[in-house]
């Protein structure tokens, strides 16, 4: 408790000092993103690997907490992979910042194995769906109801960019939420997702911080370093200044597209939906079949999402030929289609489209 005590004095000190300013202002933009009821009610953990990034987002929700007295509720997680000599290094910055802001700190060794997981999974996609699946727990177990983690408006460039290269649909261009469900009772925040990188170092280096560098963000090999040194840095030093705001500005749009064409799938879905005695899904293919092909497949998007139907392994070639359907139901055609999950669709005699899912393993067996 003294530790606590005289932690607590220094940065309230530190707090008042002239070159200050930087953190007031990140402090600020920290409360207007951060939900404004009953956030510090609850413990609130906050994802730490030592980086620039993520060591300003703790030492300003610090600060915002001291104001209210609750810093005792913010919990520092770090996620030790040992995939660099310099992971045990970074734990041991990670344990002496958290002591020093007198908050509680929570660690784990995460193996990540070879350096392909099951389906071909990548080692920093590993790595990151063990992290996430890590500081849930941690949540859940702890009583928070948020795990705040200190992606940039950089980041959400990155990720855009990244997305687009690689082919992705409206919703990827949105880029990262700010804010969604980890699990259940536990929402992940993103509350920086606003704010460039460099503004992040310049209050690091006001007050005189440091923070570790993983030399990997560096390494070209690995495609968002690529894009973050090599890509973005040409853009924005030559004809395109603004490139990231520019992004960053692409996603927020697509994001409102893709919210409006998920209201208008859910409207559709509940005036031409209806569901039949045996569990199937009974389709208007008339009311249906005239919308544009990109709609129509937002409205079976949303039906496997209503019913909890495996969605992983459908792709875009099979929701093109879940449209099909609808076309052969308007030339009066009788069809069927076999789909991932089991699920069955068919044409009737009456014209309508039935969905049908398969039975799980195990269910109903004998």
């Amino acid at each position: 408790m003294a530790a606590d005590r005289a932690a607590a004095a220094k940065w309230e000190s530190m707090a008042d000092s002239p070159h200050d300013r930087s953190d007031q202002d990140l402090a600020e933009t920290l409360a207007a993103t951060l939900p404004q009821q009953g956030f510090w009610e609850w413990p609130a953990v906050v994802g730490v690997s030592g980086g620039a990034d993520s060591v300003a987002l703790l030492v300003a929700l610090v600060t915002l907490a001291r104001r209210g007295g609750a810093s005792g509720r913010i919990l520092v997680a770090h996620a030790h992979h040992g995939l660099r000599p310099e992971a045990d290094d970074d734990l041991r910055f990670v344990a002496a910042l958290a002591a020093e802001l007198g908050v509680a700190l929570v660690t784990e060794r995460l193996e990540i194995g070879g350096a392909m997981g099951n389906g071909g999974e990548g080692l920093e996609a590993r790595a990151r769906r063990l992290r996430y699946g890590w500081l849930g727990r941690v949540a859940h177990e702890r009583g928070a109801r948020h795990l705040l983690v200190a992606h940039t408006a950089d980041d959400q460039a990155e990720t855009i960019l990244h997305r687009a290269l690689r082919g992705t649909g409206v919703a990827g261009l949105a880029g990262m939420k700010s804010a969604r469900r980890l699990v259940d009772g536990v929402a992940l925040l993103r509350p920086l997702l606003g704010v460039r990188r460099a503004r992040l170092r310049r209050f690091l280096v006001d007050r005189g911080l440091a923070w570790r560098e993983d030399a990997s963000n560096a390494d070209p090999r690995f495609s968002r370093a690529f894009l973050r040194h090599e890509v973005l840095p040409r853009l924005e030093a030559g004809a395109w200044p603004a490139a990231t705001t520019a992004l960053v500005r692409l996603g927020h749009q697509a994001g409102l597209v893709s919210k409006a064409l998920d209201s208008a799938a859910g409207y559709l879905l509940d005036r031409h939906a209806r569901r039949l005695a045996d569990g199937a899904v009974s389709l208007d293919a008339a009311g249906l079949a005239g919308l544009d092909p990109h709609l129509l497949a937002a409205v079976l998007v949303a039906l496997w999402r209503q019913e909890g139907w495996p969605e992983r392994d459908m792709t875009a070639a099979h929701y093109a030929r879940l449209v099909a359907l609808f076309a052969a139901a308007k030339r009066q055609e009788e069809a069927t289609l076999c789909l991932p999950g089991g699920v069955r669709g068919s044409v009737t005699r009456s014209g309508s489209i039935e969905l049908r899912p398969g039975i799980s393993p195990g269910k109903n067996a004998r």
